[in-house]
């Protein structure tokens, strides 16, 4: 006698879920371990830089020492208020808004005092506005 064996076929069926929690975890740690160059998706040419002495006498210069006091063309300001800088500058301009102005700060100077200056400077009305510094060495 012969005996029927019934063989089911399983159907054999490989799970991908693991495979793509581990494909989303792989892509997940290279985007955020990936540092983007975004600079050179910049295309910008700079000018070159030259040093020339303005010999223009029309010029205003503000100076601003260590402790933040201002100076107007050499005279001190009497105060460091905002206030008290924008009625010096405001006797040495006049009406010539186009003047232009150099600004020299000492290196320890506080930072605020330059925005100040800058800040005055931009209420007037003035736009011709350069930053002096010293040609390292």
């Amino acid at each position: 006698m012969k005996f029927r064996t019934h063989k089911q076929e399983e159907d054999v069926q490989i799970s991908l879920t693991p495979l793509i929690d581990v494909v989303f975890i792989l892509l997940i740690f290279f985007m955020v371990t990936t540092t983007f160059d975004r600079t050179s998706e910049l295309r910008i040419e700079l000018p070159d830089a030259t040093a020339t002495e303005n010999t223009a006498k029309d010029t205003l210069e503000i100076a601003i020492d260590a402790k933040g006091q201002f100076f107007v063309n050499q005279v001190r300001v009497i105060s460091t208020s905002p206030k008290a800088l924008y009625l010096a500058i405001s006797k040495v301009v006049a009406d010539r808004k186009d003047m232009p102005v150099v600004l020299k700060a000492d290196g320890k100077t506080p930072h605020q005092f330059v925005v100040t200056a800058m800040d005055t400077i931009g209420r007037l009305g003035m736009t011709r506005l350069s930053i002096a510094t010293n040609i390292a060495q």
